[in-house]
């Protein structure tokens, strides 16, 4: 009997997305369809004015085991071309996550492997369970990286910790990765989506378009002469002034109240 592919499961928690990669009998393996239904959930939600989050975890006890072994296998026995249009699709739901101009959380518990811990680097920030386990190590099965490992890895981290992740099969605990700067918050085992739901909440409650102006300085200080930053700082800036949301922080700090901000 062929067993059913992975899919990407939404749920709408207040003004927060939620997105489940759901296999748990294969620790939430990737499939194409699981890649599609994920971009074309964060295309909607970055049209949504009444989503503010984005929360990405997995099914059960695990987050992400990567790619399908079973299925890359038979893939084969056929042409490049399926396994060229999957990871298109894979590539493609990673760039969204990242460019996505809203907060994207990473909840994880259990185990993060593989295409997993690319996922897991695209996310603005993490929340991990006190028991959770990352490990690349595409070598002991013959793969080189993908889900955007690399490119994320080398602005993140020394180049040696890097290759040691590439490289060796040993799994990191939680308390490593967050010695690297990987993870915001360690939650206690089965309490990574509570955390990670509450931290949402908390971003909610800023000004959306001052947010998004943040992440997209942020992902274009990586590549950006100074002087080149600095002008698109001060683009932004006078951009979020002159929003009403700028009025409405400034005035709500002054008069010591919470800020009613708008979705606009």
């Amino acid at each position: 009997m062929k067993r059913m592919a992975s899919q990407m499961l939404t749920e709408q928690r207040g003004s927060t997305l939620v997105l489940t990669l759901s296999d748990p009998a294969s620790r939430n393996s990737l499939s194409p369809q699981a890649s599609a239904a994920g971009l074309e959930a964060l295309e909607r939600a970055a049209a949504d004015a009444e989503v503010r989050c984005v929360v990405l975890r997995g099914d059960g006890e695990h987050f992400c085991g990567g790619g399908n072994l079973p299925r890359l296998l038979g893939v084969r026995d056929g042409t490049p071309e399926p396994q060229i249009e999957s990871m298109r699709l894979l590539h493609a739901f990673v760039e969204a996550l990242v460019t996505l101009p809203k907060p994207v959380i990473a909840a994880v518990e259990g185990f993060a492997a593989g295409a997993g811990v690319g996922l897991v680097l695209a996310c603005d920030l993490v929340v991990a369970a006190e028991d959770a386990k990352f490990v690349l190590s595409y070598g002991r099965v013959g793969l080189s990286p993908d889900a955007g490992a690399t490119w994320q890895l080398a602005r993140r981290v020394p180049r040696a910790q890097a290759m040691r992740m590439l490289w060796l099969p040993s799994p990191q605990p939680v308390q490593a990765w967050q010695q690297m700067g990987l993870i915001n918050e360690v939650a206690d085992a089965g309490h990574a989506l509570p955390r990670a739901l509450a931290l949402a909440d908390e971003l909610a409650a800023m000004a959306p378009n001052a947010m998004a102006s943040a992440k997209q300085l942020m992902n274009e200080a990586v590549v950006s002469p100074l002087r080149e930053q600095l002008d698109r700082e001060r683009d932004h800036f006078v951009r979020n002034l002159f929003h009403d949301n700028g009025g409405e922080g400034i005035s709500a700090f002054l008069e010591k109240r919470r800020p009613k901000f708008s979705a606009g």
